[in-house]
């Protein structure tokens, strides 16, 4: 028997209580307006994907947020992806309440006007992905939006001479446990444990 199977053997793990330790996690600045008030980001790290066609998300907020009632009432929000230059005022927008601070002056941000909805865009976000209320789960602590993606905005600097979209070079981050993160290596594609390999090109010329 090997030495690492043996330290294997002797791990241990310990079991906690219930609670949500699924990492990492999206770090996304969800921005929202009342028509006629100021506009406000909050910075949520549990969202996700939940239906391709139609093209669904789902984002859940904290009921005592201040964007929580702004986005019931309106029914709109946008979902903007963070970068390393955005980290600092990623994790403002999550600290700092829009009832205190105007989110978006603070931080420098832009509100840019959206396509499809009411709700305004960071223009600083490689990606804004629109986004109307389709439905509200009242869970606990948190309320699941789930949404309808009305559009997606994306920074032509991330695409080729092809129109071929290149996320990996916007330097998105990552949230892991109460820390933000630079995404890693580049590991493979999707499909590639079965990826047959590709035969090498002969070099023989044909007469």
């Amino acid at each position: 028997m090997s030495e690492k199977i043996k330290k294997n053997e002797k791990a241990k793990k310990q079991t906690w209580r219930a609670g949500n330790m699924l990492y990492p996690v999206p770090a996304v600045m969800v921005s929202c307006a009342r028509k006629g008030e100021k506009p406000n980001i909050i910075t949520v790290a549990w969202a996700g994907t939940v239906c391709s066609d139609p093209a669904m998300v789902s984002i859940s907020v904290r009921k005592e947020r201040y964007s929580h009632d702004i986005i019931k009432e309106t029914g709109e929000f946008v979902i903007n992806l963070t970068t390393r230059k955005l980290a600092r005022a990623t994790d403002y927008c999550g600290v700092k309440s829009g009832r205190d601070v105007d989110k978006f002056a603070d931080m420098h941000l832009t509100a840019a006007p959206s396509v499809k909805i009411e709700a305004p865009a960071i223009a600083e976000s490689p990606v804004n992905i629109e986004c109307k209320v389709k439905q509200v789960l009242e869970l606990g602590s948190h309320d699941m939006f789930i949404a309808e993606v009305m559009a997606v905005n994306v920074d032509e600097s991330l695409l080729d001479e092809k129109g071929t979209l290149h996320l990996s070079d916007a330097d998105l981050i990552a949230y892991s446990h109460g820390r933000y993160y630079g995404l890693g290596d580049f590991i493979g594609k999707f499909g590639y444990s079965v990826q047959k390999p590709s035969k090498p090109k002969s070099s023989r010329k044909k007469k």
